[in-house]
């Protein structure tokens, strides 16, 4: 094991369709952080191959819900009655 492996384990190379593929153990999955449907990211270096999970961006969360905001809303609140009125020229007929 090389000094920066938090673990290791061995599997065998199988037949998946016409590829090939290999299983992950779960105590591996769960100590990599990876699970079903993850992308991953696999480069061949001169040791082997090098499995890395793809970084996900980060999911924002909001203080609050388009419907939080828009609670109570009216036109005067919105300042819809200031909105101008399109000129006859500016129509497309």
């Amino acid at each position: 094991m090389s000094a920066t492996a938090k673990a290791r384990f061995e599997g065998t190379i199988q037949p998946w369709g016409n590829s090939l593929g290999i299983r992950i153990t779960r105590p591996v999955s769960k100590m990599s952080r990876l699970g079903r449907g993850d992308k991953v990211i696999i480069e061949v270096t001169d040791d082997g191959l090098l499995v890395r999970a793809k970084t996900k961006k980060k999911r924002v969360r909001l203080p609050y819900s388009e419907s939080q905001l828009l609670q109570g809303m009216t036109p005067q609140k919105a300042h819809a009655d200031e909105l101008p009125t399109p000129l006859p020229s500016e129509m497309r007929v």
